[in-house]
């Protein structure tokens, strides 16, 4: 089973203009592991997604290939979304609360 996330992560270190030997230096890993990425022979683990994402400087929902149809989410439900991202020093207690992982 060939991983879809590869294709996505060239593309958008191709933008960038990494080699995978760079990219991968500046994640810490192999570039033999990028290369698999890549390759769809594996994907990278979920503790390594937000640097990715960093690194490339993408969101991620285009990493991952997620969207959400903006007709799904009520007005409600947009305005907790806005307020929890302004206020970056309440997101760990209502991470608690909702009972989310943040690692």
């Amino acid at each position: 089973m060939a991983y879809e996330i590869g294709s996505r992560i060239r593309k958008y270190r191709k933008d960038k203009k990494l080699s995978q030997k760079d990219f991968a230096a500046l994640l810490g890993v192999s570039a033999s592991r990028v290369n698999n990425w890549e390759n769809g022979v594996n994907r990278p683990d979920v503790d390594i997604l937000a640097d990715i994402c960093k690194t490339l400087n993408v969101s991620p929902s285009e990493l991952l290939d997620v969207r959400i149809d903006p007709e799904e989410i009520s007005s409600a439900e947009r305005k907790v979304i806005m307020a929890y991202r302004s206020k970056s020093h309440l997101q760990q207690a209502v991470n608690i609360l909702l009972g989310i992982d943040d690692e």
